[in-house]
């Protein structure tokens, strides 16, 4: 698609529109939310489209220049005015009752949709209006940080960018060395997992024979990727991130490579939290990777364990904890300065660390009955297996920060994907190897713990969290001392501007 020509062309159609509009733009700096409003209202109110696409583009440059103050505003108005029109719910409510069927059911579901979506599909026409709704999202989710009041905004944006950025859009591209600068110099920017330090750093990870990165972009956003993955090709399942990172190091031949380390994902833009790519994105570099490399037979990642840090200084001091006494004891050197220099002291560590990951993983819940570790949920529910963990594998200031140097190996196995993620999304089963499951002995506090939510949560999340103590998973489909498999999520869009497996 030569998306240069269709942007050309509706910078042409927005530029003969502007001469048909005859209004008065206010100074700089002096943009008002209230006239802003005004211009939305004008552009609902349906004009000719180049005078459409001219008065789009103009509310999005006016809204580009408000302050945080008259932003807010918008967001208010755009929550208050831009709703449905309840006496048109009303009516359709109405016919529909008075006659039942397929019209009538279609037009109450005209009547029930907000006005701000159609104000939104509207605005999508200006020039680059996909890039600055994205923009006005993210905008918005951090005003969501005081303001729930202004999620049924967020409903909508949620429910359009599902549809503008469906799999259907999106096109997978192969970075490397021969990429154009400004997509290289975003990739460094947008790196959420592991921070690209230079120039030569990317060129590592990009360049040489046995590395791989592919990322997801959209014809609306051109050259700003959406999503990326970061493949390492190795013989063996890697137990730490550092061997992999390293710029100094000998490439091996990838036709002899036997495993595919997915060991960064990142998302790009923070406007697009919620909407998927990661899952299709994993599964579409596996289908390319293996066609180049037929030998590969292993497909895992290496994870960080984001929020394993705080819960483990949470378990420490609980008064119900998921970990032993002894380990709680033992745990303690972990107060001390520079604890990971001392080669004794971390292997002191090892054994209470690992049993506290594994009951990190296999015991501990949300109220909801999820596993706590957002990277977890991601790859449980794509169907993976939780293989392996590995400590310590990120002794890195952010790696300690995170997981205390903690990292997991989540396992995609081909054949075993769909059940794994029917079992997850049915019962919050965790998939996991034999030896991951006896590091975690089955804890009560886990049943009291669901069980004790269970009246204001959903019913199966506590039989699930039941089931797992009763009932081991299911034995794991290779031997408990295989390998790993891991993914990690990004940071916000500046993390990027969004997440990261």
């Amino acid at each position: 698609m030569n998306t240069s020509f269709f942007g050309e062309l509706l910078q042409s159609i927005s530029e003969r529109g502007r001469g048909l509009l005859d209004r008065r733009r206010e100074p700089p700096g002096q943009v008002h939310s209230d006239s802003l409003v005004d211009l939305c209202e004008a552009l609902l109110s349906g004009r000719g489209e180049a005078s459409g696409t001219a008065l789009a583009r103009e509310i999005l440059q006016r809204y580009d220049e408000l302050k945080t103050g008259p932003r807010i505003a918008f967001f208010e108005a755009l929550a208050t005015r831009f709703g449905p029109d309840r006496a048109k719910v009303d009516k359709a409510i109405k016919a529909f009752g008075d006659d039942p069927g397929d019209h009538t059911a279609h037009l109450l579901h005209l009547a029930a949709e907000p006005r701000r979506q159609e104000l939104f599909r509207r605005l999508n026409l200006a020039p680059h209006g996909t890039a600055s709704l994205v923009r006005m999202r993210e905008h918005l989710l951090a005003a969501m940080a005081r303001r729930s009041d202004l999620e049924p905004i967020d409903a909508d944006f949620r429910h359009l960018f599902a549809s503008w950025f469906n799999r259907g859009f999106l096109v997978l591209r192969r970075i490397d060395w021969s990429t154009p600068a400004a997509v290289l110099e975003r990739i460094i920017r947008y790196e959420a997992v592991h921070q690209i330090r230079d120039w030569n750093d990317l060129r590592a990870r990009i360049d040489p024979p046995d590395r791989r990165c592919y990322a997801f972009f959209h014809p609306a956003l051109v050259d700003d990727p959406l999503i990326f993955v970061e493949v390492a090709l190795v013989r063996d399942i890697p137990g730490a991130i550092g061997p992999i990172l390293a710029t100094e190091r000998e490439p091996i031949d990838p036709e002899r490579a036997t495993t595919a380390v997915f060991y960064s994902i990142s998302n790009c833009q923070r406007g697009l939290a919620s909407v998927s790519f990661g899952s299709f994105l994993i599964k579409q570099v596996v289908a390319e990777i293996s066609r180049d490399f037929p030998r590969l037979s292993t497909y895992v990642t290496l994870s960080p364990a984001p929020n394993f840090a705080s819960w483990l200084k949470r378990e420490r001091v609980a008064e119900a904890p998921l970990l032993g006494e002894a380990d709680r004891v033992a745990l303690a050197r972990l107060d001390e300065d520079g604890w990971w220099e001392n080669k004794a002291t971390v292997e002191e560590l090892r054994d209470p660390m690992l049993r506290a990951a594994g009951a990190y993983y296999m015991n501990g819940r949300d109220r909801r009955g999820r596993p706590i570790d957002s990277v977890a949920r991601f790859h449980l529910g794509n169907g993976a297996r939780l293989e392996r963990l590995n400590w310590p594998a990120d002794l890195s200031t952010r790696g300690r920060e995170q997981s205390y140097g903690l990292m997991v190996n989540y396992l995609y196995d081909l054949g075993e994907i769909e059940k794994n993620h029917e079992a997850y999304a049915e019962s919050r089963t965790v998939i996991a190897a034999n030896a991951v499951r006896k590091l975690a002995k089955p804890s009560r506090a886990l049943v009291s713990a669901v069980v004790g939510a269970a009246s204001t949560e959903p019913k199966p999340a506590a039989k699930a969290a039941v089931k797992m103590i009763e009932k081991p998973a299911e034995k794991a489909a290779t031997d408990p001392g295989e390998a790993p498999s891991a993914v990690a999520p990004a940071r916000p869009a500046a993390e990027t501007p969004v997440v990261a497996k």
